[in-house]
């Protein structure tokens, strides 16, 4: 079996900068992608922040003996305290965060962890499942039966997070390990892909695509051309048998 990966970004037809980043581990241990928000750059810098400490935290401790759990949620707290240093030395943007999914790769087992609305799926054959769970008022408001789902696709609360980096009172945060077989294939986003995306036209260009990098950009082209109201982001990682792709 053969780990293959990669990464498309964009700013989307409305947007007019990308406040999403994202970062792949060149040895493919680790991937990053975050969704920023708040005003004067605040998203551009605080998703940058937490994907740079985020990353740095993981090479630089990947061979001590630290769990995957508490190497990832250690690296949570470097990125968390990272853009809150920054909202104190820039009270401009005292009001930033991001969201966050981490996908890791300890003795070939994946592991994920994430803050806030950005997702990681599993496409399966044809099925594709949402692996992580929503930190939004919408997503609890669908569990206690408040809004069901169809009226969530367009409610005006839809993108309001209950969780993000760059805050002090950030807790809870868990790491869990995803079982995953050959032919699987995982995909991080920004929610710029699920905004505009379903996810069964999703889960058809990723299986119709098998080359990472052009089912990445075609993703990212599909979104735009049903909108782009967001900045989008993807990373795309496989578990493939045959490493001709």
């Amino acid at each position: 079996m053969k780990r293959l990966f990669a990464g498309a970004t964009d700013t989307g037809c409305v947007r007019k900068a990308n406040q999403d980043s994202y970062h792949i581990d060149p040895e493919g241990r680790f991937f990053i992608v975050a969704d920023g928000m708040g005003g004067h750059a605040g998203g551009e810098v605080a998703s940058q922040l937490a994907v740079d400490a985020i990353g740095e935290y993981l090479a630089a401790q990947w061979e001590t003996e630290t769990t995957p759990q508490n190497l990832m949620q250690e690296a949570i707290d470097k990125a968390n305290q990272a853009i809150i240093n920054d909202q104190n030395a820039n009270p401009v943007r005292s009001d930033m965060g991001t969201t966050v999914v981490i996908l890791m790769f300890r003795d070939e087992k994946p592991w994920f962890c994430h803050i806030g609305d950005s997702r990681l799926y599993r496409l399966r054959g044809a099925k594709l499942e949402q692996i992580s769970d929503d930190h939004t008022w919408i997503a609890r408001a669908i569990q206690t039966g408040v809004v069901n789902p169809d009226e969530a696709r367009n409610h005006p609360w839809r993108h309001m997070l209950l969780q993000c980096l760059g805050r002090e009172d950030l807790k809870g945060i868990t790491a869990s390990e995803v079982e995953w077989q050959p032919g699987d294939r995982f995909l991080i986003c920004s929610d710029g892909l699920t905004e505009d995306l379903s996810d069964d036209r999703i889960a058809h260009q990723l299986k119709s695509i098998r080359n990472c990098q052009q089912a990445a950009q075609a993703l990212v082209e599909s979104a735009k051309l049903r909108g782009g109201r967001d900045n989008i982001t993807i990373v795309i990682v496989s578990n493939e048998l045959n490493s001709n792709y």
